[in-house]
């Protein structure tokens, strides 16, 4: 015993030594083992940051969810947030330990193996940042080319395209022309076109006659004019037996559900429709104001007096005191149908003017466009149409343009949107009675001439081609 005491003193140095260094051991690896278990972990939470980072605002504000209640409500991830804070001090706390061993702490030892290259291939990739949601629409009068226009934005197959769902309103709603009347139906048209912008098409079943059943209705006007109601799936199977008057075109397919419809609305990137009833510019300024719309209006115009000659032949029991003048050659044409003529190229004027001034609301949203420019140079003015609305023009909306617009004759049917655009803009000239077009031009002076549209001195000047009726002008884009 007494030799085991007079141990020599270099002995229990070396064993002091190798008990010191197994705890440090010891210590080196439970630090790597939480090291490791941490890094797992925040791997995890990383993955579950960037999850909820990418849900979209609209639906955690729809389902009233902050994603930070999610991880305080996860008791699990709130217990890892604290270890990492205390992970961080060890680790600080470890590096100058390993230093005073000389040893180079792992960590980063692996960083300086991995140099500026290795950190770079660690950033997250950047996410792609989401092209604004346009709301586009193309605002008319009937017999203006508004169909044909229409299909530049129908045939892009990342817009969801309406053809006139207004139609609905105005064969439900009863309203006098003129005075208070006239600013209420603009008021009805106005709060159902923001529904339908913020693809709420459920606002028109009120107005759908007979009244759709479980939001299933075969009564959509139109319906075939427009894709993205016969793409799938909103094209469910067909029922037999059950009657559809606006079935789709190139399909068959079941009665609309509006459901479906409206889904496949929110779905797209971009909204856009046609309207013909939307009057007066100024009642939109809610909807160019309304933050959830990037509002794009394209005023369309045509020359008034070749849309008088489209209104008699499309619409021709409207007009039979028109004819009845015509033909038994008396010598003033009623005084009313004159004022309902005048009143109709005032309301465009009007709007055309407003647009043009540039107020603030509605700066950088209006774009003037005429019909025989768009004959005349369809791709060019739909890519100006594009480029106004900011949305990039696809090659299929390219190629739709080409094939429909070199027609050897034009489309049948009255809303048919296939035509020989060179010639068919001037075809009304060498129809039209020389009377019948200087009622046009005394009533409708002051629009043809803010338009650009020359008025005829006499027959002769209206059927020579040498003639030109229309002054040149760049494109009405205000920005």
């Amino acid at each position: 015993m007494e030799k085991g005491l007079a141990f020599p003193q270099d002995c229990r140095d070396l064993l002091h030594s190798l008990r010191m260094k197994s705890k440090y051991a010891l210590f080196l690896a439970f630090v790597v083992v939480v090291f490791v278990f941490i890094e797992k972990e925040n791997k995890i939470i990383s993955r579950v940051s960037d999850r909820l980072k990418q849900i979209p605002q609209p639906l955690a504000d729809a389902n009233s969810t902050d994603p930070a209640l999610i991880l305080a409500d996860n008791a699990s991830l709130l217990s890892l947030s604290e270890l990492d804070s205390a992970f961080t001090q060890l680790q600080g706390r470890l590096r100058n330990f390993s230093l005073q061993l000389g040893v180079e702490p792992a960590a980063e030892a692996a960083a300086g193996a991995q140099g500026e290259a290795g950190a770079k291939a660690k950033e997250p990739p950047r996410p792609r940042e989401a092209r604004p949601r346009r709301h586009v629409l193309l605002m008319a009068t009937t017999r203006t080319g508004s169909s044909f226009v229409g299909e530049f934005f129908n045939q892009q197959g990342n817009i969801f395209y309406l053809f006139e769902p207004l139609w609905h309103i105005e064969r439900t709603v009863s309203f006098e022309s003129g005075g208070a009347n006239a600013a209420g139906s603009a008021l009805v048209y106005r709060d159902v076109l923001k529904q339908l912008f913020l693809c709420d098409l459920y606002v028109l079943e009120h107005f759908i006659s007979p009244l759709p059943e479980d939001h299933l209705t075969q009564f959509m006007f139109r319906r075939g004019s427009s894709r993205s109601l016969c793409e799938d799936p909103v094209c469910t199977p067909f029922v037999k037996k059950v009657f559809e008057k606006y079935h789709c075109k190139n399909r068959r397919c079941g009665p609309l559900n509006v459901t479906l419809a409206a889904e496949a609305c929110r779905r797209k990137e971009h909204m856009a429709l046609k309207a013909v009833r939307i009057r007066q510019l100024e009642f939109l300024q809610p909807l160019a104001e309304d933050p959830r719309l990037d509002l794009r209006v394209i005023q369309l115009v045509r020359d008034p007096r070749a849309v008088l000659a489209s209104r008699m032949v499309a619409f021709a029991g409207k007009y039979e005191g028109w004819k009845k003048w015509l033909a038994e050659g008396q010598a003033r044409l009623g005084e009313e149908e004159v004022q309902r003529l005048r009143g109709n190229c005032e309301s465009i004027r009007l709007s055309a003017e407003l647009g043009l001034r540039q107020p603030a609301w509605l700066r950088g949203r209006y774009m003037l466009v005429r019909y025989e420019d768009v004959a005349r140079w369809p791709l060019q003015k739909a890519r100006e149409m594009y480029r106004f609305a900011g949305i990039p023009l696809t090659a299929q909306v390219e190629d739709w343009i080409r094939r429909n617009t070199q027609a050897a004759q034009d489309g049948s049917g009255i809303y048919s949107t296939q035509k020989n655009s060179s010639e068919q803009f001037e075809k009304w000239r060498f129809s039209m009675p020389f009377k019948l077009a200087q009622v046009v031009q005394a009533a409708c002076a002051p629009a043809m001439h803010l338009f650009g549209y020359r008025l005829a001195r006499d027959a002769a000047s209206l059927t020579n081609r040498s003639v030109s009726l229309l002054e040149e002008r760049g494109t009405f884009w205000v920005t």
